[in-house]
């Protein structure tokens, strides 16, 4: 099953390792490393121009990728709950 996280983007389920909220975790530097890291390696995703929310590491075959997206983090988890 797909998660969506705005405008034209969707994750596969399984895909997911966790669903951040943005102002929350980034304020740790652990999560800004990591996010500095996929940054630098051209794996983050702007899922929208509006105002981030949360943020969604994924990992397939080919590494980590984290998706910016305007929806909350609470929205997006209960959205992924509804898959079960």
């Amino acid at each position: 099953m797909y998660i969506h996280l705005g405008e034209q983007i969707s994750v596969y389920d399984t895909s997911v390792i966790g669903i951040f909220d943005i102002e929350n975790t980034t304020i740790g530097q652990d999560t800004r490393a990591l996010l500095h890291r996929l940054e630098s390696e051209h794996r983050v995703v702007s899922v929208s121009e509006e105002m981030p929310k949360s943020f969604v590491l994924c990992e397939n075959e080919n590494g980590e990728n984290a998706y910016v997206s305007p929806i909350s983090a609470a929205t997006l988890r209960k959205r992924a709950a509804k898959l079960y």
